[in-house]
């Protein structure tokens, strides 16, 4: 079991530890802005299947599935999937709603969606993982969506003193754009030309909002 193996980066016990004590300090307590300007220009769509890795507290996955979207988010820890459960309900989500937003605990790299999907809405999962799992997090990126499928990217800028000396820190990890085209090759993906909407987050950080479409 992946529990047992010695994997860089945090643990699941980490991370549902984080959930246990309420200890949250990436969760802005409200969906991002940038869903409503991607729903807004029709990048995100109602019926499109759409999934949320690293749903953590689930207001990404609300939000969606009261637009209309088919829904899943995916957790490393069974406390956010408890968590984003307890949102859908608590916010009244109907039953279409509700039927329309499925919740996994499990390990996204080794999680396959039963058929492609329209759109990944990835906000918290690529800068959770550590470095050493990113190239594998692309290729399955690049399972999961169809040709022509979107994937939503909110790129964190989360660059520390210590990189200048090689450290890796996180997370959050500082996900660069040169990396980011390293992975997502323009061969495999259509890049939007920059600049690219910024998004401000907690303590200074920032996201890069970032859509891409695969080839």
């Amino acid at each position: 079991m992946r529990e047992m193996e010695k994997v860089a980066g945090p643990t699941r016990a980490f991370w549902q530890s984080r959930f246990d004590s309420g200890d949250l300090p990436w969760d802005r307590g409200q969906v991002s802005p940038q869903v409503q300007r991607w729903l807004d220009e029709g990048v995100l769509r109602p019926a499109q299947r759409v999934a949320v890795p690293g749903c953590g507290s689930g207001h990404e996955v609300l939000a969606l599935a009261q637009a209309g979207c088919d829904v899943v988010g995916i957790d490393y820890a069974q406390g956010a999937v408890d968590l984003s459960r307890a949102r859908l309900l608590g916010a009244g989500s109907s039953a279409a709603q509700a039927a329309a937003a499925e919740l996994v605990c499990a390990d996204v790299l080794q999680w396959q969606p039963p058929a492609p999907l329209d759109a990944v809405y990835d906000q918290t999962c690529w800068c959770a993982l550590h470095p050493d799992r990113w190239s594998d997090w692309a290729a399955q990126l690049h399972r999961w969506i169809r040709p022509g499928g979107s994937l939503c990217l909110m790129a964190m800028q989360a660059l520390r003193d210590n990189a200048a000396e090689g450290f890796i820190e996180g997370p959050p990890y500082h996900l660069d754009v040169h990396m980011l085209r390293a992975l997502l090759p323009a061969s495999h993906w259509h890049w939007p030309a920059p600049p690219y909407t910024r998004v401000d987050h907690k303590g200074g950080r920032f996201e890069l909002a970032l859509h891409l479409q695969r080839r």
